[in-house]
């Protein structure tokens, strides 16, 4: 690739830059994508639980309530850099290591899974109570009332806050290259910063605008879609 580069004009240097920070890229990508896919796997499931264990719904219960909320608040207080120092051990225990870009996907979705959980009893709790009342004198079970009701009628919002995950999770992804995890982070710390090369720094966090950019603009017409209301 770096003798293709050179063969359409490029410097050598120039050419090693470029390979650089598509290879930095390409690891954010993939720590974003799959940290963002993780959390919604799990954090959907918690906005949830925290919405019909809350009170006013069919599966009240304070303590428990009151118990996941202060979990998930505690969680979301943390800062990044300090949870992902603090979860080294629980890191290594699930993929072996610490540092690179699979050992932070970890941090990224633990840190992230609280902050959306409660993004989505919020958009949950959108929703009319109306149209659950009136689910429930139809005789409509509460996993049914969850699946039918409540996450379609909350789609756009839901949209919204998952577009707000994954660019909350960028930002992340560029902060654990400060103690190891690649990606776009690790070049502007190792030769933006360390090596002072301004370019390079300022080419990472163009790099950083554009996939904000894209990820806003991806998940507004997504957004618009689903609203059929």
């Amino acid at each position: 690739m770096t003798d293709l580069l050179i063969s359409m004009g490029l410097s050598p240097a120039a050419s090693k830059i470029t390979m650089l920070l598509a290879q930095g890229t390409a690891d954010t990508l993939y720590m974003v994508l799959l940290a963002t896919f993780i959390s919604i796997i799990l954090g959907v499931p918690l906005g949830v639980i925290l919405l019909v264990t809350s009170k006013g719904y069919f599966w009240y219960s304070p303590r428990f309530y009151a118990v996941l909320g202060a979990c998930v608040n505690a969680l979301r207080s943390v800062p990044f850099i300090i949870l992902m120092v603090a979860i080294i051990p629980f890191t290594k225990m699930l993929v072996g290591t610490s540092i690179g870009t699979t050992a932070a996907i970890v941090p990224l979705t633990v840190s992230t899974v609280p902050f959306l959980g409660r993004l989505v009893e919020t958009s949950l709790k959108t929703v009319p109570y109306g149209l659950i009342e009136a689910a429930e004198s139809m005789g409509t079970p509460p996993w049914k009332i969850i699946s039918r009701v409540l996450l379609p009628e909350a789609m756009p919002e839901l949209v919204q806050n998952f577009t707000l995950t994954l660019i909350v999770i960028i930002g992340a992804s560029a902060m654990a290259g400060t103690i190891g995890g690649g990606g776009l982070g690790d070049i502007a710390i190792r030769y933006g910063y360390m090596r002072f090369q301004a370019g390079i720094m300022l080419a990472t966090v163009v790099i950083l605008i554009i996939m904000v950019q894209i990820a806003q603009l991806i998940g507004d017409t997504i957004a618009r879609r689903v609203d059929h209301r």
